[in-house]
């Protein structure tokens, strides 16, 4: 009897904090929620080739390592996650961090207003619903999505996380998107659309914010495009010259992926006329896939993205998150580059939150070429090889945007660790 006093007192006094946190952000008219991405990662769930081809501790530092030259990044940055090891074997697996970020993501909530939350793609891995193998989805769904974010739904049992799709959501089969979709359904603690776009509002009207979720894996399967290596500086080198040497690959899209019926231009004219008529004050636009970032190997999808959605970004949005990325970046672009000269808009934040449960490192000489080739471009702040996740607040007072990022250790320890906060101004109509 005791024992389960004290776990009510200490639910309600969780409660409590939660409650309370929320109010003050309403009295003060700030709308906040927690983003993180790429958070379905469990060593319970390992990719084929951890099976097939197993490594010990040694060995798979040793694939890092080659893999990291291979890239060709500077040895002396070399570094890898952290490694599980099964019980009774010698077989090592990259550690997962979604239970200890999960953990920390609470522990923020008791001290920070968390409204809801935003989830932004690869909520499974390492191949989605549906994955045919031998193991049942119902348990793969509440084992990767809801287990690591039950210390959230303990702190306030009505927080909504507003999930997007990623490409390892889509890895399987289009079943798995819609066992995804359909088990969410079902969920009281999380919202998906099953056709993978939606929109949502929060606050009140004047004060508001209408969200755009986009399935990036669906915009990016739609088109024709090369991944195209680094050459040995660092730096992209053009279609013409990678062909020569043999390099440039075409993107593999997979049979199911292909867009049906157009729903692809179907999607983008959702967005482009959606963000053009909202009528909320702030406008935020979030999917899985990033615009820029400096992990040196996602440019190429980057550069699609760009074409695909910056024009409506630019003249209508106010933020665009994404995950993509297991880091955690803070960029701009200036939009000089879609919108006309001399225009007046400031600058188009572009924020990265997904460390959630693996982590990569930076590729140096490609941030570094970034930085020097694209004018528009701005890194502002990153930080690789942890886990964690961002808290964003719209302050309707100030009219700013802040990002914080916090981040917790690689020991599994669940510790709370603020990194940097950063503010920038509203700058939709």
């Amino acid at each position: 009897m005791k024992k389960h006093l004290k776990y009510f007192l200490l639910s309600s006094a969780l409660y409590t904090c939660a409650v309370n946190a929320a109010t003050a952000a309403s009295e003060q008219n700030i709308i906040s929620f927690l983003a993180f991405g790429d958070g379905g990662y469990s060593v319970d769930y390992p990719k084929t080739k951890h099976i097939k081809q197993p490594k010990s501790k040694q060995q798979f530092v040793a694939a890092e390592k080659q893999d990291w030259l291979a890239e060709h990044r500077p040895l002396s940055e070399f570094n890898h996650a952290p490694l599980y090891v099964y019980p009774n074997s010698n077989i090592a697996v990259e550690q997962s961090g979604a239970v200890p970020v999960g953990q920390a993501m609470a522990k923020l909530c008791q001290q920070k207003p968390c409204e809801f939350a935003i989830q932004l793609g690869d909520n499974i891995y390492p191949d989605g619903a549906g994955a045919n193998d031998g193991k049942d989805d119902q348990k793969r769904m509440e084992d990767l999505i809801l287990g690591p974010l039950k210390p959230l739904f303990d702190l306030d049992e009505s927080l909504v996380v507003y999930s997007a799709l990623g490409n390892h959501d889509w890895k399987t089969s289009r079943k798995g998107v819609a066992l995804q979709s359909d088990w969410m359904a079902k969920q009281p603690n999380f919202h998906m659309d099953k056709r993978g776009y939606y929109s949502f509002k929060k606050g009140e009207p004047g004060s508001d914010v209408e969200f755009f979720v986009i399935d990036t894996n669906m915009l990016l399967s739609g088109q024709h495009y090369y991944e195209i290596p680094l050459n040995e500086k660092g730096q992209e080198q053009g279609l013409a010259t990678a062909l020569a040497k043999g390099q440039a690959q075409l993107e593999d899209i997979e049979q199911h992926e292909i867009p049906l019926n157009g729903e692809d231009h179907k999607q983008l004219i959702w967005l482009a006329n959606g963000l053009k008529q909202s009528t909320a004050k702030w406008k935020i636009v979030y999917g899985h896939h990033v615009l820029w970032s400096i992990g040196g190997t996602k440019y190429d999808e980057g550069h699609v993205l760009r074409r695909l959605i910056l024009p409506e970004l630019c003249e209508y949005a106010d933020a665009y998150i994404a995950g993509h990325e297991h880091d955690l970046e803070l960029l701009s672009d200036d939009c000089s580059r879609v919108l006309p000269k001399g225009h007046s808009k400031a600058k188009l934040p572009l924020i990265i939150s997904g460390a959630a449960s693996k982590m990569r490192g930076t590729h140096t000489p490609f941030a570094m070429y970034q930085e020097a080739q694209y004018p528009e471009y701005d890194l502002v702040w990153s930080k690789s090889f942890t886990w964690g996740f961002a808290h964003l607040e719209l302050n309707n007072q100030s009219d700013t945007l802040t990002v914080n990022f916090y981040s917790t250790p690689s020991d599994g320890s669940a510790q709370l660790v603020y990194e940097n906060s950063f503010n920038f101004v509203h700058r939709s109509n």
